[in-house]
């Protein structure tokens, strides 16, 4: 016998039943390959095979001294325990009852008398477990520099190509993938995929494919598929694995072999293949279509029949115009390819096409009557697409409306509100839209006519029936108008105004000069030339606290109250120094001189403003200077040695104050010796 008996038990045990008995199974169909041994006696050999599962799965059995010293296969099983599977028991079984083996041991010993086997000591059977731990993370170890040695091999070679299967009756669109490099294979599980690509499997496709499964292994071209395919695949894995009890009884909730487009996987594919060539089977037949984003040709014939009314149709076959939606975008396919449609288009020619595949027709009649409304409302929006047959352009002329010309007359009410009277003018013939009994011969453009309506709707006008014009009466919306849409206005129209219209624009407030004097050890602020009223003062005030962005004047113009410098100056002096508006209104106030460095901070941010000083102001301003404080006030002598260098400015400040009469408060912590009246001395306190 080639294995003794004890060792054959001892893997049987191991094993136990259930593997046995498949084991068993596995060597009797001839699953097993065994690919090399080296044989010196029953007690001492190894061996290495080939087992035929739901893969290939290879196995490694050493034998020494009568002792299993390693024992390893690929499958999950092994990995699982670490011990005897049924590919490894399978693998022996084979080398011991099948006769070739034993023969050919035979025949190689007497060729062969004084080779042996290394005759490496083992230590005790009880340690056979831990050596077979020692050996699967050294086989692995060993295996991982192959692989690694493989991917380097094998780094962009790897391309994937799509197969897409259209289903004219349901509509359903579903992806399969071939990959390889020089021969293509079929991916046949798209979740096992998506498995060996997380967990960086080695995986053989066929005879000519096998590769680690990371990123860097496929083409550049290929990496956006491949991210495709691990986005979708990932949900048909959780979404079956999540659902495996629900569907024990009736199969996988998602299949497995295709990815079936949502609408947002349209969008996703088209994204990926946009500029390529891929297979695509229609109807049973496969082909090679383009993916572009071009604008399809899909153009109309407008024909006149001898009846004298006129027919449109598309001058392609209808239902030989595949439409496909996906969650943005609109696809046609046509004339082996794929286009994604614009907005414009889906809006436009796209429109038109779906409305005669809804009502089943293959072409639209109307009259002569109806043909100027043809003109005015569908005609502009297809104009590239239409092909005119047996029409001439002079014949139909009198059908196309001219150029829509808008013409807006805007005023004032006596309420100050907006009003405007509006025009639609086609060449010397005009009409006033609003009013209902105004007509004239020539065709008119509906569409365009709609469209400058609207502009007034969207931005507020309402109908003024008795007057027959359009009224705008919200203040908030009229200073929108005039500060914003009176701009697009006159992109889009003719924009006349009147006198009064002008009249009543937004102004900024203007401050064109200030004058500030002291005398009788009082400020007195000249404020007479602002130009607001001053019986308005208190109102813009009050509209400016609130944060407004304008307040409309008794004459109805507006003023803007944002980044308005001058309402901000009057505001900081009216909260700073607590003057009440009606004093600013007689256009002069009269305040304490010790306001007079606030006065002056306010003053310097009025930019553009001339500002009048008086001398005695000005030497104010100049002596509270913090280095003429230390040249024109000196410390006597008999302290300037005592005096640290703060109680010195200390000093001098007091002394600042007292000059000019602005009184000051000697608080606890100044640290300026309030006990030492030489210190204080012919300072006011108040």
């Amino acid at each position: 016998m080639l294995v003794s008996y004890e060792i054959l038990e001892d893997l049987y045990k191991d094993a136990g039943e259930g593997r046995k008995g498949r084991a068993i199974n596995y060597q009797k169909q001839g699953r097993v390959k065994i690919k090399n041994i080296e044989y010196e006696n029953e007690l001492n050999f190894s061996l290495s095979a080939n087992v035929i599962g739901n893969e290939i799965y290879k196995t490694y059995i050493s034998v020494k001294d009568g002792l299993v010293e390693d024992i390893t296969c690929t499958c999950e099983d092994y990995y699982n325990h670490y011990g005897v599977c049924k590919h490894t028991l399978a693998s022996v079984l084979e080398f011991v009852n099948n006769p070739q083996y034993s023969g050919e041991i035979v025949e190689n010993n007497e060729k062969n008398k004084n080779n042996s086997l290394l005759n490496i000591k083992t230590g005790n059977e009880k340690f056979n477990s831990f050596k077979q731990i020692v050996n699967s993370f050294y086989q692995e170890e060993v295996e991982g520099i192959s692989d690694e040695e493989d991917e380097i091999k094998q780094k962009g070679t790897i391309k994937i190509e799509p197969i897409i299967y259209y289903e004219k009756f349901s509509g359903d669109i579903k992806v399969e993938f071939k990959i390889g490099n020089r021969k293509m294979y079929k991916i046949k599980n798209l979740a096992e995929f998506y498995t060996r690509m997380l967990n960086k499997e080695s995986y053989k496709y066929g005879q000519k494919l096998e590769f680690i499964h990371t990123r860097e292994v496929f083409t550049e071209e290929s990496k956006p598929l491949l991210d495709f395919i691990l986005k979708y695949s990932e949900i048909i894995k959780f979404a079956n694995s999540n659902s495996n009890s629900n569907f024990r009884y009736y199969g996988k909730a998602l299949n497995e072999t295709n990815i079936l487009l949502s609408n947002t996987g349209i969008d996703d594919l088209f994204e990926v293949l946009k500029g390529k060539e891929v297979e695509f089977n229609k109807d049973y037949t496969n082909q090679k279509i383009e993916f572009t984003e071009e604008e399809p040709k899909l153009d109309f014939i407008l024909k006149k029949t001898s009846t004298g009314n006129f027919v449109i149709y598309p001058e392609k076959e209808i239902y030989e115009i595949t439409i496909l939606k996906g969650k943005i975008y609109k696809y046609i396919l046509l004339d082996k390819k794929i286009y994604r449609c614009s907005k414009e288009f889906e809006k436009t020619s796209l429109k038109l096409l779906e409305l005669f595949r809804k009502n089943y027709v293959t072409e639209i009649e109307f009259g002569e009557k109806e043909l100027t409304e043809f003109f005015s409302v569908v005609a502009p929006k297809v104009k590239n697409a239409i092909k005119m047959e047996g029409i001439s352009e002079e014949e139909i002329k009198k059908y196309k409306p001219q150029e829509l010309i808008v013409k807006t007359y805007f005023d004032f009410d006596k309420n100050d509100y907006l009003v405007v009277d509006v025009k639609f003018c086609y060449g010397e013939k005009e009409l006033n839209p609003l009013n209902e009994k105004e007509k004239i011969d020539e065709p008119r453009n509906i569409i365009e006519e709609t469209k400058a309506l609207n502009i007034f709707r969207k931005t507020g006008f309402m109908f003024d029936v008795k007057n027959l014009r359009f009224i705008l009466p919200d203040n908030d919306k009229i200073y929108e108008f005039l500060t914003e849409d009176i701009n697009f206005y006159m992109q889009k129209f003719e924009v006349m105004v009147t006198e009064n219209f002008k009249k009543k624009q937004i102004r900024n407030t203007k401050m064109t000069g200030i004058g500030v004097r002291v005398e009788n050890d009082l400020l007195s602020i000249d404020l007479s030339k602002i130009d607001i009223d001053p019986s308005e003062l208190e109102d813009i005030m009050e509209k400016y606290s609130l944060k407004k962005k304008y307040y409309r004047l008794k004459d109805g113009s507006f003023i803007n109250l944002e980044d308005n410098k001058e309402i901000e100056f009057l505001d900081k002096l009216s909260s700073g120094m607590g003057v009440n508006y009606k004093e600013i209104e007689n256009g002069e106030l009269r305040l304490p001189v010790n306001r007079t460095l606030y006065l002056n901070q306010l003053l310097k941010a009025l930019k553009g403003t001339e500002i009048i000083k008086n001398q005695e102001y000005r030497e104010i301003v100049n002596g509270l200077n913090k280095e003429q404080l230390e040249e024109e006030i000196k410390v006597p002598e008999n302290l300037n040695n005592i005096l640290r260098y703060y109680q010195k400015t200390g000093y001098r400040w007091l002394k600042t104050l007292d000059k000019y009469k602005f009184g000051g408060i000697l608080a606890d912590d100044m640290g300026l010796r309030k006990n030492n009246t030489n210190v204080i001395s012919n300072s006011r306190l108040c």
